[in-house]
C-alpha cells in the first residue's frame, strides 16, 4: 500500500474517525484505525462493536491496500506534522509516514482480525444539519447521565412522515422537540431509542456538512448518520421507553410571560447563594416575578423582574441549573411558563413578544418543582 494525502485532510479524517476509540479496548485491534486505499481514494474506519465511524477522503493512491495502526498515535502524529503532503507506505509489518523532513514508522496490527463494519440501513430521510444540531442540543441536556439507568441516557426518536420528534428525560425534567424533515417515503414510521451522546456527537461533527442523512431500519438495532463523506453508526438502546408524552398537561390554568434574557441573568445572580440541591423560588404576581434563594442563617438573594401573569398568583421553586438549562435552550425573546398547580410540573415554551398569545410549541420543556420551606 502506498498513497499521498494532504496533511490537513489526513489529520481531520484520523481525528474524527478515532474520536470514539475505547480507552481500554477489550481487544488490542479495537484501538486501531483501518486505512483502505484504492482507486477511489482513502477510507478510514473504526468500530468497537457499538459505534462505528467511516471517513472517505481524496488521496493519490499508487498501490492499493489496507492496514491497521494505532488510531490515537496516528491522530497525534498527523496533527503534529508540518503543513506539507504526507506519503504513507506499507513495508512488511510496518507503516512509514513521511512528511517533509519528518519520518515516522508505525507497527501494524493484524487487519484480518478487525471486525467488519455494520452495513448502513437504507436511508430513511434527510435533515438540515444546523437545524438538527440545534434540536439535539435542546433535547439531550434533559437526558439522564446515570449509566445504571441506561433507558434514560437515551433520546426517543419518533418519525411519522415528515415530522421528526425527539424526547428525553432524567425524571426531573422532560424535553421534547418536534421538527419537519425530508423523509425518503411520506408514509415512513419509525421509533428508536438513541444514546444521547451519539446524537451530541452527530451535532458536533456532522452538522457543518449541510444536510445529514439518517438511516434507520424498521425493527433494526442500529442507527446511521452520513454527511460530507463521513458516516457513523451506533447500536440503539434496548428497552421500552416510559410513556413520557402524557406528562404534558392537556390544558393549564395559569401562565406567565417574562423576558428570557432578563430571567436568565437574574436566575444566574440569585443562584450564586443557592447551596447545592437548593432551589430558586419564583413568586409570580400581577406585573412581576420575585426570584429568591437562600434562607435562615444562609446567604440570601432576591430580584424583581417585570412579568405578565394570566390567572391566579403562583409561587414555585426549581433546581437553578435545570431552570437555566431550559431557558438557555429557548431561541425566543420571551419565555412562557404554564402551570396547573404550584406543586405540579411547569411547561416552558418560547414566545416572540410579551403580549402575544402564540407560543412556539415545537420545543417544550417540562420542569418538576422542588418543595421549599416557608
Amino acid at each position: 500500500m502506498k498513497f499521498r494525502v494532504e496533511r490537513d485532510v489526513l489529520a481531520d479524517a484520523v481525528t474524527w474517525t478515532a474520536r470514539t476509540l475505547p480507552s481500554r479496548p477489550p481487544s488490542p485491534v479495537l484501538a486501531g484505525v483501518r486505512l483502505e486505499a484504492d482507486a477511489e481514494g482513502l477510507v478510514l474506519s473504526t468500530f468497537d462493536y457499538e459505534v462505528s465511524a467511516r471517513s472517505a477522503v481524496v488521496a493519490d493512491v499508487d498501490e492499493p491496500g489496507s492496514v491497521l495502526v494505532s488510531g490515537r498515535l496516528l491522530a497525534e502524529i498527523s496533527k503534529a506534522l508540518p503543513n506539507k503532503p504526507v506519503e504513507v507506505t506499507l513495508e512488511g509489518s510496518r507503516v512509514t509516514v513521511v512528511c517533509g523532513s519528518s519520518r515516522f514508522t508505525l507497527l501494524t496490527m493484524p487487519v484480518e482480525d478487525y471486525p467488519t463494519l455494520p452495513e448502513l440501513p437504507d436511508v430513511t430521510g434527510s435533515i438540515a444539519g444546523d437545524a438538527f444540531a440545534q434540536a439535539i442540543s435542546q433535547v439531550t441536556m434533559a437526558a439522564g447521565r446515570d449509566e445504571t439507568l441506561p433507558l434514560l441516557t437515551g433520546v426517543r426518536v419518533e418519525i411519522e412522515g415528515d415530522t421528526l420528534t425527539m424526547l428525553a428525560t432524567d425524571r426531573y425534567r422532560l424535553a421534547m422537540r418536534e421538527m419537519t424533515w425530508s423523509p425518503a417515503s411520506p408514509s415512513v414510521s419509525r421509533i428508536a431509542l438513541v444514546r444521547a451522546r451519539t446524537l451530541s456527537d452527530v451535532a458536533r461533527n456532522l452538522s457543518s456538512a449541510g444536510s445529514i442523512e439518517l438511516a434507520l431500519a424498521d425493527g433494526g438495532d442500529i442507527i446511521g448518520f452520513e454527511a460530507g463523506g463521513r458516516r457513523t453508526t451506533s447500536l440503539l438502546v434496548d428497552g421500552e421507553y416510559p410513556p413520557v408524552r402524557r406528562l404534558f398537561p392537556d390544558q393549564t390554568t395559569t401562565h406567565t410571560v417574562t423576558s428570557t434574557h432578563e430571567l436568565v441573568e437574574a436566575a444566574k445572580r440569585v443562584a450564586l447563594v443557592a447551596e447545592r440541591n437548593t432551589p430558586i423560588r419564583l413568586s409570580f404576581s400581577e406585573g412581576q416575578v420575585v426570584l429568591e434563594a437562600g434562607q435562615g442563617d444562609d446567604a440570601q438573594a432576591s430580584e424583581v423582574l417585570e412579568s405578565t401573569l394570566v390567572g391566579e398568583e403562583i409561587s414555585t421553586a426549581f433546581n437553578p441549573q435545570y431552570l437555566l438549562d431550559g431557558l438557555s435552550a429557548l431561541n425566543t425573546d420571551f419565555v412562557r411558563l404554564s402551570f396547573t398547580h404550584p406543586s405540579k410540573p411547569a411547561v416552558m415554551t418560547g414566545q416572540d413578544d410579551a403580549d402575544g398569545s402564540d407560543h412556539a410549541e415545537e420545543f417544550r420543556y417540562l420542569l418538576m418543582p422542588i418543595r421549599f420551606g416557608a
